[in-house]
């Protein structure tokens, strides 16, 4: 059985966000708040705990993962960006956008998308998201916590229990959320193309 932890959704409790990481460096996979629906997450390194998520969502090997950023310091690690490509995203986090980005040698094959070799990026602005970032000093693999069939994200953690106690090593209850994905911006040519609407206003990338 997971554990299950309630997080102040402003002002997130030092001990439990240090008992969330802890999680995170044993390997471990947790769900956790965004600004756009829950998520599951795990460490880049851990290919163990990114199967588990795999067989949660029945992900294939063109799923594009994502890295969950606390700032853009981390971009130019793990993504190729030219100076537009930047432009769009600093006038756009954090926020509720997953940019699809050319990968560096640093992300794992086995994160990137097989056949382009590309990853998703973002900044989010959940205070308990940015809380889990700064104390792991890493980003985070991520994917929208969205359970096959469904088109939407996981917003209630109560429900998220009932489903995945016996499947994640932690839930952390942020309060409810809204059910939106993030919109999905691929950067990967000259011009933007948005291949999902979700929370995020796609005006910006049109």
């Amino acid at each position: 059985m997971s554990q299950f932890f309630y997080i102040h959704q402003d002002n997130p409790q030092p001990r439990l966000i240090s008992q969330s990481v802890e999680f995170l460096r044993k390997g471990g996979v947790i769900v956790y708040p965004t600004d756009s629906g829950y998520a599951l997450g795990c460490m880049l390194e851990e290919k163990h705990a990114m199967e588990r998520i795999c067989r949660i969502r029945k992900l294939d090997d063109n799923h594009n993962f994502t890295l969950v950023c606390r700032d853009l310091s981390e971009l130019s690690t793990y993504a190729h960006v030219d100076n537009k490509a930047f432009r769009l995203i600093k006038n756009n986090t954090p926020g509720n956008y997953t940019f699809i980005l050319k990968a560096t040698k640093e992300v794992p094959r086995r994160l990137m998308n097989d056949k382009r070799k590309t990853i998703g990026l973002r900044v989010p602005s959940n205070p308990i998201a940015l809380a889990l970032l700064g104390e792991l000093n890493a980003p985070l693999m991520s994917t929208t916590l969205m359970l096959p069939g469904n088109d939407f994200a996981e917003s209630d953690p109560e429900e998220i229990r009932d489903t995945l106690s016996k499947h994640v090593d932690l839930i952390i209850n942020g309060g409810y959320l809204g059910q939106q994905p993030t919109t999905v911006v691929d950067l990967t040519d000259d011009s933007p193309v948005v291949i999902r609407e979700g929370a995020g206003d796609p005006t910006p990338f049109r």
